[in-house]
């Protein structure tokens, strides 16, 4: 059976001038992942990944705890939406961007309104794509991890794109394509089995590296 192993990224700089960048903990996070992966004997004859930094950072951590490098094939449809845009499109007010419980709160709730309202094509985002050609780039890798030949298959991406392959798969609405979002925690590791004709859901959200009671902390979701 051919596994995909769909893992987002590791922990980010939320709440920075840039984003984009992988903090202490993302990478420790990243190479505790390519350890467990290590440790199971689990190896990988394609790597798919976004063209973003943190994309490039995760890997980059996990080819180091599994002290084997990690050529990938960059594919810009793995690329996150920019959440920036999605809100402005609902909620043009600049946003008080101090570090409070409220303020994070405030974002997540516009973001999930702007995220519908994107889907059910009511905005189109600065600088975006609508949703349907967004949703097809995602849909354009799964098709070709299909026709691949290779029976392991890594793929780092962010929350909005790991959530639309599988929202696809599972043919879920908008709505609930959101929520498989929100929940997917920095590193988590997704598993679709796959054949030439279909992709199918393993698990979800799973964070098998850090069970473990000493990395309790180290779980995140920005």
């Amino acid at each position: 059976m051919s596994i995909l192993y769909l893992v987002r990224h590791g922990q980010a700089s939320f709440g920075t001038d840039n984003y984009d960048q992988l903090s202490d903990l993302g990478m420790r996070q990243s190479v505790r992942l390519g350890r467990h992966f290590a440790s199971k004997g689990i190896h990988f004859d394609a790597v798919l990944s976004g063209t973003l930094k943190r994309h490039s950072q995760t890997l980059s951590g996990i080819s180091e705890g599994l002290g084997l490098p990690l050529p990938a094939v960059q594919w810009p449809g793995l690329n996150e939406y920019d959440s920036d845009a999605v809100i402005a499109a609902v909620h043009p007010a600049p946003l008080d961007r101090s570090a409070t419980p409220e303020n994070y709160r405030h974002y997540f709730r516009l973001l999930r309104t702007g995220l519908l309202q994107w889907m059910l094509g009511n905005t189109r985002p600065q600088n975006m794509p609508d949703w349907p050609t967004f949703g097809q780039q995602v849909v354009e890798v799964l098709d070709h991890v299909r026709q691949s030949q290779a029976e392991r298959v890594l793929l780092v991406s962010s929350g909005g794109p790991i959530a639309c392959a599988i929202g696809h798969v599972l043919a879920t609405p908008p709505e609930a394509m959101i929520e498989l979002n929100m929940r997917l925690r920095n590193t988590a590791v997704s598993e679709f089995a796959f054949t030439p004709k279909r992709h199918a859901l393993l698990t979800y959200n799973t964070l098998p590296h850090l069970e473990q009671l000493d990395y309790a902390k180290w779980v995140s979701h920005a």
